[in-house]
């Protein structure tokens, strides 16, 4: 397996863009009130290196590896197995399932691997994985297949992982995962772990998606995907029940982003229910996005929704002309910017995802007839906002809270939210009066949120 494989496995390594080098001016170090910062500004910076894998999959030197190991980067050399070296250069990228095409041009046929069907894996498989931990180039290490169709909570709405025991760490990033035919049925992208290091748990993405994307980016230089332009959330037993539904399956919109949406033009309302794809049943907002997705855009498709009407729910069918999916890191250069919004809306003020309250919402956090406002739906971890506290130490903001006035003004809806916080600018202070639900004293309580914008 490995002598069939490692030939075509490359060392990646991505040379970082130069961030620019302050102007000295005529200041001096009095003049500073962080005498540090005068000094780190008269250094100059150093570029950053990002080490990975990759592997070559075709003879004429296209390479697939994850975009995050070449993300932002100004210069990518790769490292073939016989020790060569070449400059790369960047054919495409999918932020979506984290894949990159490379191209390298060698004088000479290359060693490329062959995809294998990664449907045909199972539990229990036998499989390698290869590539450069640590920047250690031609690195083998063993396992079995632990699970597949794998969902991580950093996954995209298009990752559906290869789950694997064989010993995964940093750089192994865009390496190959290979069976027991010396066939790659994965692109090694992520580990779970504590301390950084492989704790057997580690994740590939299925080779037939990085076929789909690979072909697609060689045609057109990207992956162009299906987009309705709502926020959604599944059917579970609760709502299913509550609105006579009979069984848990469709996907809620709760909502509709853009009067000039796809979906906003064909009519569809925040409270719908859809429960059919052009005949097809739809089992659950993920199922929904990857099938809207799997149509090109331009393409006219049929929904079946369910729509409330007082004290009936209405079945109707909908024809919808798709657009195009936008970009998750909003530019066609290969960096990745990660969101963790699954329905694809890139634009988080603060690191917060809101939505217009909903039936739905207002029975998950038990919200009180009547009220106005937004409701926080998820908070990047990552965001500046999510390390906010109260006086009593507790984080400001959870999933449920219910944003009601901002700066004095009050926020009535999505739209009123997105109109105060996009003037606001790095520097303002901000104070948010939002309610939220104790489960200690079982109400709802005012919370006076303060903080300054970065």
């Amino acid at each position: 397996m490995a002598k069939a494989v490692e030939p075509a496995v490359v060392n990646i390594e991505a040379k970082g863009k130069v961030p620019e080098i302050a102007a000295k001016g005529d200041s001096s170090p009095g003049d500073s009130d962080d005498i540090m910062d005068f000094f780190r500004r008269q250094l100059p910076r150093r570029p950053q290196y990002a080490v990975g894998s990759g592997f070559i999959i075709d003879k004429a030197g296209f390479i697939l590896t994850n975009a995050h190991v070449i993300d932002n980067a100004a210069r990518i050399t790769v490292k073939l197995d016989s020790g060569e070296e070449y400059v790369a250069r960047l054919i495409g990228s999918d932020e979506e399932t984290d894949i990159a095409v490379l191209k390298i041009d060698a004088p000479k046929d290359l060693p490329f691997a062959k995809l294998g069907n990664s449907d045909e894996a199972q539990v229990g498989d036998w499989v390698l994985a290869i590539g450069s931990p640590f920047g250690l180039a031609r690195t083998v290490t063993a396992g079995i297949v632990s699970q597949t169709k794998r969902e991580t909570p950093q996954g995209s709405p298009f990752q559906k992982f290869i789950q694997t025991d064989a010993a995964i760490n940093k750089g192994n990033s865009g390496g190959p995962l290979v069976n027991m035919k010396g066939e790659v049925i994965g692109i090694n992208s992520q580990i779970a772990t504590s301390t950084g290091d492989s704790n057997g748990i580690g994740f590939a993405l299925p080779a037939n998606d990085a076929s789909k994307v690979y072909a697609l980016v060689r045609k057109e230089g990207k992956v162009r995907r299906g987009f309705l332009g709502v926020g959604l959330e599944s059917v579970k037993a609760e709502y299913a029940k509550v609105y006579g539904l009979g069984d848990p399956v469709g996907a809620i919109i709760t909502d509709v982003r853009d009067k000039t949406s796809p979906a906003a033009i064909a009519g569809l309302k925040v409270g719908d229910v859809i429960t059919e794809f052009n005949g097809q049943k739809v089992a659950n907002a993920q199922d929904l996005i990857t099938r809207v997705s799997a149509v090109l855009p331009q393409q006219e498709v049929s929904l079946t929704i369910l729509r409330e009407n007082g004290s009936n729910v209405d079945r109707k069918t909908v024809a919808v002309r798709l657009g195009e999916r936008p970009q998750v890191g909003g530019s066609d250069d290969g960096t990745r910017k990660l969101t963790i919004d699954a329905a694809g809306d890139a634009k988080k003020p603060f690191g917060l995802t809101v939505t217009d309250i909903t039936p739905a919402l207002v029975e998950t956090y038990r919200l009180a007839d009547g009220q106005k406002g937004v409701v926080v739906k998820e908070i990047n971890p990552a965001s500046y906002i999510a390390d906010v506290k109260m006086s009593n130490g507790f984080d400001a903001l959870s999933e449920g809270d219910l944003i009601q006035k901002i700066n004095r003004q009050g926020v009535d809806s999505l739209k009123g939210f997105n109109e105060i916080v996009t003037k606001l600018k790095p520097g303002d202070a901000v104070v948010m009066e939002v309610l939220a639900y104790s489960r200690s004293s079982r109400s709802t309580q005012l919370k006076i949120v303060q903080f300054t914008v970065q």
